[in-house]
């Protein structure tokens, strides 16, 4: 669809017009870089998972691989792809800014904890109750629940990066108290421990201990964002780009000379994993990408000064959520749809013709994603269109004090975490009905529904309602 001129006016699309808006609208004081990385890291760990992504057809079936367990020569390609530490580090720039925001206005740790995760958890309530419903489906269709199992599994694994951010977020206001107080210490005690508990698990043989790097090593990033808001806009030309090189230069002799192996995912097979619990290496990669965001951000944010570039950015990030929930569902539609049916080849995963055979598989699935978006992209952008403050009135509810609703959040948001831990750790099988881990499914429903009732619970508070507790 293109722009329609007449009468001296111009018709534009709905969607392109609210994002040319939105980037007209863009305050100066916001930091257009911090979005321009999140975009940039979704998008890549996207990207990486389709590549490495292997669909195999055959008389028993369609199943997955990893292309990471036949191509050697590809695992250090994982430096650029697994870029979740730029994530977890621009979560924490953007919480400390949405912490400082909230505490002006009068709020708390628990009420910013809660319109936080409304907009993480809403996408994903109808992410994991459309795949439920869906499989559910199925096995009453009669698909035989060893294959649906494997795929209903696939779909699911953006989970395990989802728990462990909500877990980071929930730490969040204790942890920015302590940013306030100690400033870089914090994640260097963290980069320590982190340290100090893969010595214990590879070197001492302790593994129940490195179960605690599934929390720290993504923590120490989360705080280098506070570090990074505070402190290192005005650092000395050079010296991020001299870090950078370090961390690489760290990265070879860990994973050359120490323990670790070169791939910073888990390889199918492999003895040792990078994400399996998250090691040092993987968090020293962590800290080299950081080091070089800061380096390389000043012409950055030259460029998206400009409209375009600046329209792009506000066009993924509007469902940059939904972009990551779906992408492995999309990958395993696509991969029945093309693979499954015959159109597309199966040439030997080490030879040239698979490779070349990648550029059509990523525009097929990207086809698949774009649809899954444009359904269920409306959840992620109203979510945050409402989620603007606690001011829009009183909403009816139950009649809850703060206290109360605080006592909930403490209460609902292990159950969140724990549920989506429960599904990520179920792996491929059938685990009951509609193949997802039952008990896992209500442990979250419980818990999302509980911060939903603390959400409104807190909004009638703040806007003056009934049960307000002084």
């Amino acid at each position: 669809m293109g722009e329609e001129h007449g009468r001296g006016r111009t018709w534009t699309p709905g969607p392109l017009r609210y994002l040319r808006r939105a980037a007209a609208a863009t305050p100066a004081r916001r930091d257009r870089y911090i979005d321009f990385l999140r975009a940039v890291a979704i998008s890549l760990v996207v990207l990486g998972h389709w590549l490495a992504a292997v669909i195999v057809a055959d008389d028993g079936g369609v199943r997955g691989d990893n292309a990471l367990a036949h191509l050697d020569w590809a695992r250090s390609l994982t430096w650029f792809f697994q870029v979740m530490p730029v994530f977890f580090l621009v979560g924490g720039y953007a919480n400390a800014a949405s912490m400082d925001a909230h505490r002006r206005r009068g709020g708390d740790g628990p009420g910013w904890f809660l319109g936080r995760t409304d907009r993480l958890l809403r996408p994903t309530t109808a992410f994991l109750a459309v795949l439920w419903t869906t499989a559910l489906a199925a096995r009453l269709l009669g698909v035989p629940p060893e294959p649906l199992g494997l795929g209903v599994w696939a779909a699911s694994i953006p989970l395990w990066f989802l728990a462990a951010y909500l877990g980071v977020v929930l730490c969040a206001p204790a942890m920015y108290h302590l940013h306030r107080r100690h400033g870089l210490a914090v994640p260097a005690v963290l980069v320590l421990t982190v340290l100090a508990l893969d010595g214990l698990r590879l070197g001492a043989g302790v593994p129940l201990v490195g179960q605690a790097n599934y929390l720290l090593v993504w923590l120490a990033l989360h705080q280098l964002g506070f570090v990074w808001r505070d402190r290192w806009t005005g650092v000395r030309p050079g010296v991020p780009g001299a870090l950078a090189v370090g961390g690489v230069g760290a990265l070879v002799l860990l994973t050359v000379v120490g323990p670790y192996p070169a791939s910073m995912v888990d390889v199918p097979g492999a003895d040792l994993g990078n994400t399996s619990p998250p090691t040092f290496a993987l968090l020293v990669l962590g800290l080299t990408q950081a080091a070089l965001v800061v380096a390389v951000a000043p012409p950055v944010r030259r460029a998206l000064r400009r409209r375009g570039p600046w329209t792009a950015v506000i066009a993924v990030n509007a469902v940059v959520l939904t972009l990551f929930l779906w992408h492995m569902t999309a990958a395993v539609l696509t991969g029945v749809l093309v693979y499954g049916t015959g159109l597309f080849p199966q040439p030997p995963v080490d030879s040239g013709a698979w490779l070349l055979m990648r550029v059509p598989w990523l525009l097929a699935v990207l086809l698949v994603l774009l649809v899954l978006v444009a359904v269920f992209g409306g959840v992620e952008v109203r979510t945050t269109a409402s989620s603007t403050g606690w001011r829009a009135g009183a909403p009816r509810g139950v009649p809850v004090g703060r206290a109360a609703a605080n006592l909930l959040v403490l209460a609902a948001s292990p159950m969140v975490i724990g549920g989506l831990v429960w599904i990520a750790l179920a792996g491929p099988g059938h685990h009951g009905i509609g193949t997802l881990p039952t008990a896992a499914c209500l442990v979250y429903a419980v818990g999302a529904s509980t911060l939903r009732l603390a959400r409104r619970a807190r909004a009638r508070d703040e806007a003056g309602g009934t049960g307000r507790e002084e």
